[in-house]
């Protein structure tokens, strides 16, 4: 079968900060069959249309004004089942070594656990297409490395490319940036009680039956 995965990230910024503002770096993905593509956008569109919302949605943006539509956004992810999966793993900053296990190199490390968010979910004989919201990169081979890497660790799977695209142009990696965010938002407890995040988390808490 034809998958295709969809990623994000929040606070990667605590993997190389001397003064971290959170314990958790959190990388996520969202995993589909290619087939359900163009099925899981339009009704992604449509519901951005039905709440009018302009441009990109994104955790970050999740205003009062705008509780409603990320509440059902969340509820359309949870009623599609394994139709859309969602994986995500938490990095402790505090326990990441750069200089021992990285070559003090924070963006290498930072696609080292890209490789294990990913390289978990990939079964044989299959074949899978992998997109990461563009970020600029001091290195330019970041991705084609990870894409060998991933494909060496799965000889009887293919994984057919690696790229790189702006999340403003796909609605299924801002869904990843929200699912994202609202992880990392529990676990680097930054719950204001009262607040529409903590109201749209909350909402989807219920939903799914635990934290």
């Amino acid at each position: 079968m034809e998958f295709e995965v969809y990623c994000d990230e929040s606070r990667p910024d605590l993997l190389g900060s001397n003064k971290p503002q959170g314990q958790f770096m959190v990388l996520g993905s969202l995993w589909l069959h290619k087939e359900d593509r163009n099925t899981l956008k339009t009704a992604i569109h449509n519901l951005r249309d039905q709440h009018k919302i302009g441009g990109e949605f994104k955790w970050q943006k999740a205003s009062p004004s705008r509780s409603d539509f990320y509440k059902q956004l969340v509820e359309f992810f949870h009623n599609e089942g394994d139709r859309l999966r969602f994986r995500c793993i938490a990095v402790d900053q505090s326990q990441v070594d750069l200089q021992l296990y990285h070559d003090d190199d924070q963006e290498l490390g930072f696609y080292k656990f890209y490789y294990q968010l990913l390289q978990h979910w990939i079964l044989d004989f299959n074949q899978y297409a992998v997109f990461l919201d563009f970020k600029s990169n001091r290195r330019q081979d970041r991705l084609p490395v990870l894409r060998h890497c991933l494909s060496y660790s799965n000889l009887s799977s293919i994984v057919s490319t690696v790229q790189a695209i702006r999340s403003e142009e796909s609605v299924l990696i801002q869904l990843v940036d929200v699912l994202t965010g609202m992880a990392a938002y529990r676990l680097n407890d930054q719950i204001r009680t009262g607040s529409t995040k903590a109201d749209i988390l909350d909402n989807y808490e219920s939903l799914s039956g635990s934290p």
